[in-house]
């Protein structure tokens, strides 16, 4: 069943400073892994379980697909996916996570 992929703000706001970090250095490798990282967005629709359950979190509703260096964290609804977070694979995800609500990522 294909599902509706939706980004919350806070996912695109991940998103859009992972690209103007990266693009210090390399403009070309930015643009790059942000089309990637939104074909993996948008591969969700149709393979959503694809990604494997959060190790850190005791949710089977959260989910991961790993766009090397990034972890995309995405939520499975009923019909629609929610990509609530985008995060470095060297940063704590407990510190990241810990002020988010999983069911929106903010």
């Amino acid at each position: 069943m294909d599902r509706q992929v939706n980004w919350t703000l806070v996912a695109l706001g991940d998103l859009e400073a992972a690209a103007e970090y990266i693009e210090r250095d390399s403009p070309h490798y930015a643009a790059s892994l942000i089309m990637e990282i939104l074909a993996a967005g948008r591969s969700l629709s149709f393979l959503s379980h694809r990604g494997r359950p959060v190790p850190e979190l005791a949710d089977p509703q959260l989910r991961e697909l790993i766009v090397p260096p990034y972890r995309l964290i995405y939520r499975i609804d009923t019909d629609a996916v929610w990509v609530l977070a985008l995060v470095h694979g060297r940063r704590d995800f407990g510190t990241v996570w810990v002020d988010r609500d999983p069911q929106t990522g903010h």
